[in-house]
């Protein structure tokens, strides 16, 4: 018997480590602090899809850019060497250009009308865009409405913003709208950014409010205004043929998780945005609004980068577009 129980040990040892290695694991990268609203999000992800199967699908999340920049990131799930990422979607549109015809200059008046287009029609062709690159779209949050921050000057005209050097992601869309206001703009991906705003290499950045505040810009920043000039979606994709290999249980099961955690992101969201500029204003930041007057010179300035956009996109997604602004009123 005493014999017996060393192999009975040994017996269960490796029968714990099949059923360890049988388990699903999925690797989640993310460029945003862990205390963003996404971040959060996708520790709901991970509780739900753990529930959902029973504790046979493991969820490995590593946010603030652990694996990588953001476009790093891009390239892992493109390639298959991490499962999925939560990304703004501005990274993706030198893959799918397409995904420029969500990210024009005052394009939505609410958060309301921009979850309109991408969870309708509209959403579902961008999707079929991602997919021909090997991408699976796993659904839209909000990253929100993106506002001016320098250290030069308070922007309280069009004026100001000429000749500040302002970084912006890699969308040619965004870098043609403040080229259009006489900016100097520079595509960064946001790990090098903190450092170049703190050493001067550039004058400003354009992030939402929450994003700001929690990536710690106000400690290198010292004016802010509420431009609104765009609003920002990050996607959540998967790797397509990683994704397309489960089984449909494991597929329904991963989207109804991921359903689960948008939902619970876009309402946390919207709460650290309003919370947000408090905050900064706190942290000794200078806030400027933006006036009527102001707000309609910026339109009136990138009037033509929307029609240039949507001139070389493809004309089919964007009549859907327009007839789908056009059914919101926008």
């Amino acid at each position: 018997m005493k014999r017996f129980l060393p192999l009975l040990a040994t017996s269960v040892l490796a029968l714990s480590a099949v059923t360890a290695e049988a388990k699903e694991t999925i690797r989640v990268a993310g460029n945003f602090a862990t205390e963003h609203s996404s971040s959060l999000a996708m520790v709901k992800f991970e509780e739900e899809l753990e529930r959902l199967s029973g504790g046979e699908i493991d969820v490995d999340i590593f946010p603030a850019q652990q694996l990588g920049g953001a476009a790093e990131n891009v390239q892992a799930v493109k390639i298959g060497a991490i499962e999925l990422m939560w990304v703004g979607t501005a990274y993706l549109t030198r893959t799918v250009p397409e995904l420029e015809a969500i990210g024009l200059p005052f394009q939505f008046g609410s958060r309301e009308e921009a979850f309109a287009i991408v969870d309708g029609p509209v959403g579902a062709a961008l999707d079929t865009k991602l997919a021909d690159e090997g991408m699976t779209s796993m659904g839209y949050m909000e990253l929100g409405f993106r506002q001016l921050t320098n250290n030069t000057r308070p922007i309280e005209s069009v004026e100001d913003i000429a000749g500040l050097k302002i970084r912006l992601q890699p969308n040619e869309t965004h870098l043609a709208t403040f080229r259009a206001l006489g900016a100097n703009p520079v595509a960064m991906d946001v790990k090098e950014l903190y450092s170049a705003l703190e050493q001067g290499v550039i004058d400003g950045q354009e992030n939402p409010f929450a994003i700001i505040n929690v990536a710690g810009y106000a400690e290198v920043q010292k004016y802010v205004s509420n431009t609104g000039h765009f609003f920002d979606f990050i996607s959540v994709i998967s790797n397509k043929k990683w994704f397309d290999g489960l089984d449909a249980d494991t597929q329904a099961m991963v989207n109804e998780a991921m359903a689960t955690a948008i939902a619970y992101q876009r309402e946390l969201a919207a709460e650290q945005d309003a919370a947000g500029l408090s905050q900064l204003e706190a942290k000794g930041m200078t806030y400027t609004e933006v006036s009527p007057e102001l707000a309609k010179a910026l339109r009136s300035q990138t009037a033509g980068v929307a029609a240039e956009t949507k001139a070389r996109l493809d004309p089919a997604l964007v009549e859907l577009l327009d007839a789908e602004t056009a059914k919101l009123g926008m």
